[in-house]
């Protein structure tokens, strides 16, 4: 079908208002394109000088952001792109790829310069059109810096990095105490003579408890009466250092583990075996300590790194829900801590993956967390909710907080551009702005229900992306 219908310019939203005749002008001035999926209709760097009707299909836009190429629009049936009245665009930013196969009215843009001297209405309509345009690509373009910059996490992460950091560094020292003992330490063992059965059952009961699994957890009452059991027994047997008892009740050691090694040592050489014991459990400690908190640096490292999806293509892609929401949980860890907040996780493991473009998905979420963190932090803290489940065709996900709440008169205002509630400095009205225009690029939906006490953030995506 290459004929253009007068009925089918009337059924498009952008060009209501406009006159029979002015959009029969259109279509007597424009030639129709037929494109097949994969198919480009304008290349990079390419002039813009013709305004594009979509009839039927789609066209996405893909531009090159830092090296990659990302897809930043979908123009769908009934959109209209390219020249603009009185729009400053010279080039086009990227490429337009087809993908699926589309019907397109094309106007060269010097019909379009002499129509606004002669048709009023439709000028009017592609100038609507075109200031759109304008704030959604300014828009896009504030929500791809504070993505790169991670400026609403950075104190957060800087904290929770800086924890096991400091962790590692006092680790590193003690462990490198305990390591220059051990000369002496060696010169003081090698000179007790111990059978060689003596030295196994010493061993065996060092290995036992420096590799106990089910170490109690101690309260600090009952932590401090074994430290006296042990510290009593030292005195009884005229052993005076202090750190004995305190490491051994970090192991699980009790006095009878002392009368063990007393009984495989030669009288009166305990002192020395005690402080060699001593050094290896500190060592231990030590070595523990620092595994773990370069486990957290690791953890936290990559979360950074699948939140922001470095490593991945910029397109849709199959993903699980699941993960861009505990990425985010993680990067956000410090905040909902600091404003006191409790997440519950209601999450439904079984529901399919959905195409959708994951970077983006955690923008979502983090506007949506940080604002509900932000509203618990002020009531002195709250419950933060997360429920997931599939809707028919759609995945939906819940985000809830006990939050006091968004006012009635202002819930129809609160995804509008620059709109806040946050005072001066601390909100610039784009988080839900965002938030709205990235659902809407995945052809899904965002839902605000809100009570006192009870703010629901409702957003469902379709799971075939379509």
């Amino acid at each position: 079908m290459t004929d253009v219908k007068l009925e089918e310019l009337k059924a498009i939203p952008l060009l209501e208002g406009v006159p029979d005749n002015q959009l029969q002008w259109l279509i007597d001035n424009g030639n129709v394109r037929l494109l097949e999926e994969g198919e480009r209709m304008f290349e990079a760097g390419e002039a813009v000088d013709k305004t594009s009707i979509i009839l039927e299909g789609r066209i996405r836009l893909c531009v090159s952001q830092n090296g990659k190429l990302r897809e930043v629009a979908v123009f769908k049936e009934q959109a209209i792109t390219g020249y603009l009245p009185f729009s400053r665009a010279l080039k086009t930013p990227g490429y337009g790829q087809c993908i699926k196969k589309a019907r397109v009215l094309v106007i060269p843009s010097e019909k379009i310069k002499a129509a606004a001297r002669e048709h009023y209405e439709l000028t009017e309509a592609l100038v609507h059109i075109m200031t759109t345009r304008v704030r959604d690509f300014t828009s896009q373009q504030q929500q791809n810096e504070k993505m790169f910059a991670l400026g609403k996490l950075s104190a957060g992460l800087a904290h929770e990095l800086n924890n096991p950091a400091a962790a590692i560094t006092r680790g590193a020292a003690a462990l490198e105490d305990q390591i220059e003992r051990l000369p002496e330490l060696f010169k003081s063992i090698v000179q007790l003579n111990i059978p060689p059965e003596k030295v196994d059952g010493i061993n065996q009961l060092l290995h036992t408890r420096a590799h106990q699994k089910d170490r109690p957890v101690l309260s600090m009452m009952t932590r401090a009466a074994h430290e006296d059991d042990l510290n009593d027994w030292l005195d009884d047997h005229e052993i005076t250092d202090c750190d004995f008892a305190e490491n051994m009740v970090d192991f699980d050691f009790k006095p009878e583990d002392l009368d063990h090694m007393n009984a495989c040592t030669p009288s009166p050489q305990l002192p020395v075996v005690l402080e060699w014991v001593n050094n290896y459990l500190v060592a231990t400690k030590m070595i523990s300590d620092i595994k773990e908190s370069s486990q957290r640096v690791s953890q936290l490292v990559t979360a950074v790194k699948n939140f922001t999806h470095m490593d991945r293509a910029t397109d849709k892609q199959p993903l699980d829900i699941h993960s861009g929401l505990r990425n985010t949980l993680t990067m956000l860890d410090y905040k909902l801590k600091k404003a006191k907040v409790t997440v519950v996780e209601n999450f439904d493991l079984d529901i399919p993956q959905v195409k959708a473009m994951a970077g983006e998905l955690n923008q979502v979420w983090t506007n949506i967390i940080d604002n509900a963190a932000d509203a618990m932090e002020a009531n002195g803290g709250g419950t933060l909710e997360i429920t997931t489940h599939q809707d028919r065709q759609f995945v939906q996900v819940t985000i809830k907080d006990s939050g006091p709440g968004v006012p009635l008169e202002i819930q129809s205002q609160i995804f509008d551009p620059f709109f806040t509630t946050k005072d001066m400095g601390k909100g610039t009205g784009l988080g839900l702005d965002v938030v709205m225009r990235i659902v809407r690029q995945h052809n899904g939906s965002v839902k605000l229900h809100s009570v006192p006490g009870s703010t629901e953030f409702i957003v469902c995506f379709p799971i075939s992306g379509e």
